[in-house]
């Protein structure tokens, strides 16, 4: 994944622009003498953030994930192009590297064009139970034999079983009798192709598998939101389910809506804490791979000059991220948290004291704030609606 770098617009601009158009049927050409490639994506500029594959045809760039039109512009050394990027777009063109190499790309949206199908179950179901860490933890069977506790991680993406997992309770690992017996580290950047996963009333054929080092407590794994792109997702606390829909459901009394926005395929939705008479509202990723409730990010908190140490102290703490890299904490307690127009009191918050792990600055939603709201993750219009449920009165984990 991309990371924000600084980058001045002032210099991009005298690279000239040429224009590709999806309907073209000549893919146009720039010329670069380096591998390096800027990308400007919808004003948000990555220094250096492509490298040219000559041997991938074609090196596919996915804009960062949104239903508004957006121009996305890549910069060499020598050249640039800049293309329009709609849901469900995809454009391709060459660049020429050293006046050799034909480096095929294509630059594509996110979202993929909309399928028009008929028939199917008007919804699926995946029963779920709630851990003491907060997890969204469901049983799935691996290709009709390999049972896995996966847990739902709106805050990730894909499948991703711990190396662990793979080891002991697939057989995917290449190696696995010499892994087992320890006669090797295990192959794990070559496993065999999974047929299938079930969970609940959904089948995924021929899944991708990504290894990882951690997940959540007592978890084999974890899937993320772009699974159920297009569909709407309930979260269903009250009943204990994942409901998978193509549209909203018919009964919505009691949910209150608000826009879903994508940082980097993020998930994400506006929140304020307030403290006295002051207001600091702010971005937040949904993390329900998370067991905190709030996470606040080191550079939001400066920016708004944050009054951290006027707040109650709870304790200090040491987070680790999925990377295994550990961030020095403490936890304070908010007196005020707004989201969708309800609002929550006495909410325990870690306050970063280092760089966000994600790279841009965002706070976080843990589920240990995020389950006392049942919820519908619409994929298709990207919004989400929340309803208050029976664990909003739950003491929370890192009370005083």
């Amino acid at each position: 994944m991309m990371k924000p770098a600084l980058y001045t617009l002032l210099a991009l601009l005298s690279f000239p622009i040429h224009h590709v158009f999806a309907q073209s049927a000549t893919k146009r050409m720039i010329k670069a003498s380096s591998k390096q490639v800027t990308v400007n994506d919808g004003g948000r500029i990555t220094k250096n953030s492509w490298t040219l594959s000559p041997q991938i045809k074609p090196d596919v760039f996915i804009a960062d994930r949104t239903r508004k039109t957006k121009w996305v512009t890549f910069y060499t050394d020598l050249d640039s192009i800049r293309v329009k990027v709609k849901p469900g777009t995809r454009h391709d063109f060459v660049i020429l590297l050293n006046g050799t190499d034909s480096c095929y790309t294509q630059i594509a949206s996110a979202i993929a064009p909309e399928e028009k199908t008929k028939g199917g179950r008007a919804s699926d179901t995946i029963p779920f139970t709630l851990s003491a860490y907060n997890a969204i933890h469901v049983k799935a069977i691996l290709d009709g034999q390999d049972t896995l506790n996966l847990h739902f991680d709106v805050g990730s993406f894909d499948f991703h079983f711990t190396k662990d997992a793979i080891l002991h309770k697939t057989r995917l690992l290449p190696d696995r009798n010499d892994a087992l017996a320890g006669k090797s580290k295990g192959d794990y950047q070559h496993l065999k192709p999974a047929l299938s996963l079930q969970m609940g009333s959904l089948t995924w054929k021929s899944p991708d598998i990504i290894p990882t080092g951690i997940t959540s407590h007592g978890m084999d794994g974890r899937f993320g939101w772009n699974l159920f792109e297009g569909k709407t997702v309930e979260i269903n606390y009250d009943k204990n389910c994942l409901i998978i829909r193509s549209g909203l459901p018919k009964q919505m009394k009691g949910y209150v809506k608000s826009e879903l926005e994508f940082m980097e395929f993020f998930v994400c939705i506006n929140g304020a804490i307030k403290i006295g008479s002051n207001v600091y509202a702010g971005r937040f990723l949904m993390d329900t791979g998370s067991d905190q409730a709030i996470i606040l990010d080191k550079d939001w908190t400066a920016r708004q000059q944050f009054p951290n140490d006027s707040l109650k102290l709870i304790k200090s703490s040491t987070l680790t991220d999925p990377r295994g890299v550990s961030y020095e904490t403490k936890v304070v307690e908010m007196p005020r948290f707004k989201l969708n127009g309800f609002e929550l009191r006495n909410i325990p918050a870690y306050i970063l004291s280092s760089r966000n792990p994600v790279g841009f600055e965002v706070n976080y939603l843990g589920n240990d704030l995020l389950k006392r709201f049942n919820m519908i993750l619409d994929f298709k219009n990207d919004a989400v609606y929340l309803k208050p449920n029976g664990l909003m009165k739950l003491e929370y984990r890192q009370s005083s």
